[in-house]
């Protein structure tokens, strides 16, 4: 007897996808078809018991009956021929042995009719309870998404927001319980219903021939060996269905022992995957239903090839909603939700809103189209190309309000000091509104994490050819090591976290923006750790000094030095913009080029930009002596009346110069 190959993995219940709900549309249509063909053999049968003196009509009846089985269209009745060959040579018996006999009525009430009553009555009334269960417990899971997709970002109250990840735990696992029971017991029933379908005919038979004294010899030659083989067929069926009852159960209390985090939305702990060219998943699509309403659907989307794919419960196959090829994807602020993102056609005419379950699924799907959208699937490696091209979706990925702008107008009377030098020496402060970040700096501008080279091996390659300009703005003349006119020297303990090209020195925005840019690139890409260098501030020149070697890996002169600002919310980020000058066009004069560098600190940035300031005020007053002298008598000085007196900075700062690698807190 072949075994049943059809069946509803437990392992999807949880997934809950179209096509394993499309697997169950089949299966249920069976157990309907089924549920029906039962009621009508039954009806048969206890009209076999019931009517005496039409006997022979009845039993006629059931013959035919069985001859239906055949034509019957089950679904999942594929390869059951031979519980097909058996009815058909049941029902050439029923035909024969038209004879009926009072004293049958106990007998084929105990071995015929009453073993497919208990099969209607138990199996076929447990498959119909436990769909309404099913039914409810995911009218429920989707009420419960429904209310924690509207959770406000904004505004989060953790206590909602703990009671309504609850609920969907809930929910969730009360589907996942009522679908796998729903299962088992819906495979169950292909095995149930070839024993159901065989054993009251068993009976029947059985119970004729015990009655039937005369010919019995000869019928029984023609049955003995057939019913034997049948017999032996439903316990086989019996014994498969034993087995794979077990195994069931054992699957599903292994799937049902995982952590409840597999439950709660947003609890992912697998890392985010930013290389992929295909996902499929559940999202929240918002379509409007009016002039100014809208309503938000969850429905199953998945991609094929370059196409956007979208299949609703219930349906065969899905349909195309958006060619994914050459079109821009980006992360957008919408009716107060969480984990929106939005997919724009090459043509800007057609758009859709979509929201994710979690941040995870938000930035992957993120990813994924934006891989498509480059049609890197077409290459012979893709994965290595998503790879490379992964630096572009940091844009997308992080939202330009993920730092807020400096708010118009004077900031803090205490970091006035920190600022731009115009051409005139005072500090650039630019009423109105804030510029856009596209004019600050050049969208996809490459970031610099580490500086690799010292200062010496760009002097030297100065010196062997034409002036030029280094990836760090860094310019030809370099501030001596030893300079004895400097009165100012003050060492802060620094760590180097970017560096880019910008496109303006005379407003603080493009710092803030180059410090947004730059957390937002090592967030993404996972780089954590820093080098502890030294930075030295004269009245001279900035220098950033290895703490081991000594060796100076950059420098700048204080001059070139136009615009330097503290984080307004972290006061241990600090940066500045350095001018330097592009001869590549051929200009004598070369053009402007600006470059910005983030560090992270172990003081107060402010204690920087203030030391800074005081370097250009003495630039400045050394143009003036009556103004330097009276600088200098305003400010403190060492005993031997070299250098200004600052306020030492907090921390051993020769106890970290071996300490490198170290983690950012930025």
């Amino acid at each position: 007897m072949p075994a049943v190959h059809h069946k509803l993995l437990l392992e999807d219940a949880l997934q809950d996808s179209p096509q394993t709900r499309s697997l169950l549309s089949v299966f249920e249509e069976d157990a309907g078809t089924l549920t029906d063909y039962t009621n009508q053999l039954l009806q048969s049968m206890q009209r076999v018991f019931g009517a005496q003196s039409e006997m022979g009509l009845a039993t006629e009846q059931l013959s035919q009956q069985l001859l239906d089985y055949e034509k019957k269209n089950f679904a999942l009745g594929k390869g059951d021929e031979e519980v097909i060959t058996t009815l058909q040579h049941f029902a050439k018996t029923v035909g024969e042995l038209n004879s009926i006999h009072s004293e049958l009525a106990n007998q084929m009430a105990d071995s015929m009719v009453f073993p497919l009553i208990q099969f209607r009555e138990k199996d076929l009334t447990e498959i119909s309870t436990l769909r309404e269960i099913f039914g409810i417990a995911t009218d429920e899971h989707e009420a419960a998404m429904v209310k924690y997709s509207r959770l406000p970002k904004k505004k989060e109250n953790e206590k909602l927001k703990a009671d309504l990840v609850k609920e969907v735990a809930y929910s969730r696992r009360k589907q996942h319980q009522a679908s796998m029971q729903y299962y088992c017991a819906l495979n169950a029933l292909q095995y149930r219903k070839r024993v159901a379908m065989l054993e009251p005919m068993l009976g029947y038979t059985q119970a004729q021939i015990s009655f039937f004294k005369k010919g019995m010899e000869l019928v029984s030659k023609k049955m003995d060996s057939f019913l034997s083989s049948v017999s032996n067929m439903t316990q086989n069926i019996q014994a498969q269905l034993d087995t794979e009852a077990e195994a069931m159960r054992l699957s599903q209390r292994e799937l049902l022992s995982v952590e409840d985090t597999v439950y709660m939305p947003d609890k992912d702990t697998e890392p985010v995957n930013r290389t992929l060219i295909q996902k499929a998943g559940y999202l929240n699509i918002r379509n409007k239903t009016g002039l100014v309403t809208t309503a938000w659907d969850r429905l199953y989307f998945f991609t094929q090839g370059g196409n956007l794919m979208c299949q609703p419960r219930g349906a065969v196959a899905g349909g195309m909603v958006l060619d994914l090829d050459n079109s821009s994807v980006m992360a957008v602020e919408c009716e107060d939700r969480r984990y929106c993102f939005q997919i724009t056609s090459p043509t800007g005419k057609t758009s859709m809103i979509l929201q994710a379950e979690s941040k995870k699924e938000y930035e992957e799907w993120i990813c994924t189209v934006n891989n498509i959208s480059r049609q890197i699937y077409l290459t012979d490696n893709p994965e290595a190309v998503a790879i490379r091209l992964n630096q572009t979706a940091i844009q997308a990925v992080t939202p330009i309000t993920s730092f807020e702008k400096r708010q118009e107008g004077s900031p803090n009377p205490d970091r006035a000091k920190p600022g731009g030098v115009q051409a005139g020496g005072g500090v650039s402060q630019k009423p109105g509104a804030a510029p856009e970040p596209e004019d600050l700096i050049a969208p996809g501008t490459p970031i610099q994490f580490d500086i690799m080279l010292p200062a010496s091996e760009f002097q030297d390659q100065n010196r062997g050819g034409g002036r030029r300009t280094n990836p760090f703005g860094e310019t030809d003349d370099d501030c001596s090591t030893e300079s004895d006119d400097s009165l100012l020297q003050q060492v802060f303990a620094v760590r180097f976290l970017g560096s880019m090209a910008v496109r303006c020195g005379n407003n603080q925005e493009v710092i803030y923006e180059a410090m947004r840019q730059v957390l937002a690139a090592r967030a993404i890409h996972n780089i954590f750790r820093t080098t502890e260098s030294h930075l030295m501030v004269t009245s001279s020149c900035l220098r950033l000094i290895d703490p081991q070697t000594q060796v100076t890996r950059i420098s700048f002169q204080l001059g070139e030095v136009c615009q330097f600002a503290a984080h307004q919310e972290n006061g241990r980020l600090m940066g500045f913009v350095v001018e330097g000058r592009d001869w590549s066009d051929g200009d004598e004069e070369g053009e402007p080029s600006f470059s910005a560098f983030v560090f992270e600190s172990n003081t107060e940035g402010e204690k920087i930009c203030y030391t800074i300031s005081l370097g250009k005020d003495i630039i400045e007053a050394k143009k003036d002596p009556e103004a330097l002298a009276q600088l200098m008598k305003s400010m403190p000085l060492t005993n031997d009346g070299k250098f200004l007196l600052l306020e030492p900075e907090t921390g051993d700062t020769a106890n970290g110069a071996g300490q490198e690698d170290l983690e950012s807190e930025a």
